[in-house]
């Protein structure tokens, strides 16, 4: 019952109609509290067409609150609000997809269909709604952000994903012209630059809380991050896939292992979040050599990332490798040999690192052999229960609504340290008295100066990487039973403060997200050309 994000709207003038969605509401209302099926309910009170569908229920709702009809009730909202795991981390994710353009690598397992992205099936869901809006940005993350707001999220605060392969190897051109319109999207007006979409979006509708893309190591030069960090990007993305420089010639990658480091390296020093992306069951691979190579993002000082994807290798046809299995000289693992893999993969993930996929969002059609489980992270965790093994990683212990905080909540500051072939790493977590992450910081001290970056300002500083309050995205300056906006941000920045005066500098920086810039000025930072700083 959404029509182009938009949910259709229940003629409330009519006496008959509008009683039926009051008993409705109420009925939903009195639910016991672990009961979420509505359907019973949905169909015992039935609309003109059939039975409602829940955003146009949340749509009667707002309206018949805004008439004085009905009290606000928050937990109604919660009944009827669609999906609630869209924005169960604290944030509303809105991911876009950049136009096909051709790809600087040749892997065997990569598809390369015309009307989608190096990499991309024109039937994931991402590129049926960027083929919907014939890529164009402003339409996809003006679409993205209404669909959200039909189910009852709250968006103004956005982590916007840019997808569709190698960032970098895209027109410059393009690539500040896709940014723009995005930001004019969030920013509901246009703007005639980057520079000034940017700006006003510190203040606008739908702040801009993190700027996701995705890229190859090989990619990556101190020109690259000097010029992301214009483009006011937080987190990057590598394709990574395999840390074995055979697997990777094998597989015609046309990157090697120090390519990874080298590019891990030059974006830790320039602060941002790194998202490695791992490929099980390559060609040539096997379980265990798999699992020694998961064993090395971790062990490897170079590496040690704070997010991964997990794509287990899908065998696609029209690629090099379906030939290979054709021929007999590849085979995917069967599927409880990839279930043991994962699972022995999760127990070594560590607490400061976030688990963000177990498989791509490849629709089952298109895979030829192999597992085409699309709730394979919910089978894994299954496996895990059952073998009494647990998963220590950031999604795995993140608060995610399991534990209200009262007003005094009681959460504990922990600090979880380890070294890089750059920095030394200070994971700052505070957790509930349950256990779960409520909120963490990155704090990055360099070991060295950063003399392979051309960006002076950030030379001698200290580097808040990021800072993240979890709990279902409540609006700005809203408070309640979650845990954001309690001031957890803001402690966790003044004891960062504290262990890098205490270490020896004298200042310490922030790579903001251009929504987030004032946020950290109200808390003594100041805007510098690419971060905000304050001096200790």
């Amino acid at each position: 019952m959404v029509k182009g994000g938009v949910p259709q709207t229940i003629d409330l003038t009519q006496a008959q109609e509008r009683e039926n969605v009051l008993n409705l509401l109420q009925a939903i209302r009195d639910l016991p509290a672990d009961e979420d099926d509505m359907m019973p309910l949905l169909r015992r009170y039935p609309s003109a067409d059939g039975t409602y569908a829940k955003s146009q229920l949340l749509d009667a709702y707002q309206r018949l609150v805004q008439g004085g009809a009905l009290k606000r009730d928050k937990e109604l909202e919660r009944r009827l609000r669609g999906r609630p795991v869209r924005t169960i981390s604290g944030v509303a994710p809105v991911a876009v997809l950049t136009e096909p353009y051709p790809c600087p690598g040749e892997c065997l397992f990569c598809p390369d269909q015309r009307e989608a992205p190096k990499s991309y099936l024109d039937g994931e869901p991402g590129v049926l709604r960027a083929l919907q809006n014939d890529y164009d940005p402003y339409a996809q993350t003006h679409g993205r952000i209404q669909a959200l707001q039909a189910i009852g999220h709250a968006t103004d605060k956005v982590e916007l994903l840019i997808l569709g392969g190698t960032w970098s190897a895209y027109p410059l051109e393009y690539r500040e012209w896709f940014l723009r319109r995005c930001f004019d999207a969030m920013n509901e007006t246009e703007f005639p630059t980057l520079e000034e979409a940017l700006k006003h979006n510190e203040t606008a509708v739908h702040r801009n809380v993190g700027l996701v893309i995705e890229t190859r190591p090989d990619w990556i030069t101190p020109e690259e991050v000097l010029m992301l960090r214009r483009q006011a990007v937080t987190k990057v993305q590598i394709g990574a896939q395999s840390f074995d420089d055979t697997i990777l010639s094998l597989n015609r990658r046309g990157h090697t292992v120090a390519d990874v480091q080298r590019a891990v390296r030059l974006l830790r020093l320039g602060g941002f979040k790194i998202v490695l992306h791992w490929m099980p069951n390559l060609y040539g691979a096997t379980p265990e050599s798999d699992l020694a190579d998961f064993a090395r993002m971790w062990d490897d000082p170079g590496l040690r990332p704070d997010e991964i994807k997990i794509y287990p290798t899908a065998l696609l046809e029209g690629t090099d490798l379906y030939t290979l299995w054709e021929q007999g000289q590849y085979a995917p693992y069967p599927e409880d040999t990839l279930i043991d893999l994962l699972v022995q993969c999760k127990t070594r993930v560590p607490p400061y690192c976030r688990i963000n996929r177990l498989m791509r969002d490849i629709p089952a059609q298109y895979i030829v052999a192999g597992t085409t489980k699309s709730n394979l992270r919910q089978i894994v965790h299954t496996q895990m229960q059952q073998r009494g093994l647990a998963c220590q990683c950031i999604r795995c212990r993140e608060v995610r609504g399991k534990e209200p905080l009262a007003e005094d909540d009681d959460v504990t500051l922990e600090v979880f340290s380890y070294v890089t072939n750059a920095t030394e790493e200070h994971f700052l977590q505070y957790l509930t008295p349950g256990g779960h992450l409520a909120a963490f910081l990155r704090l990055s001290l360099p070991l060295a100066p950063r003399d392979e970056l051309p960006i002076p300002e950030i030379r001698e500083a200290a580097m808040v990487r990021e800072l993240h309050v979890y709990g279902p995205a409540q609006a700005l300056g809203q408070r309640g039973p979650a845990v954001q906006h309690r001031g957890l941000g803001t402690r966790l920045l003044d004891a960062a403060a504290g262990m890098a005066r205490d270490a020896g500098f004298r200042q310490l920086a922030v790579i903001a997200a251009a929504g987030t810039r004032p946020y950290y000025r109200e808390r003594g930072f100041t805007t510098g050309e690419l971060y905000l700083s304050r001096y200790l």
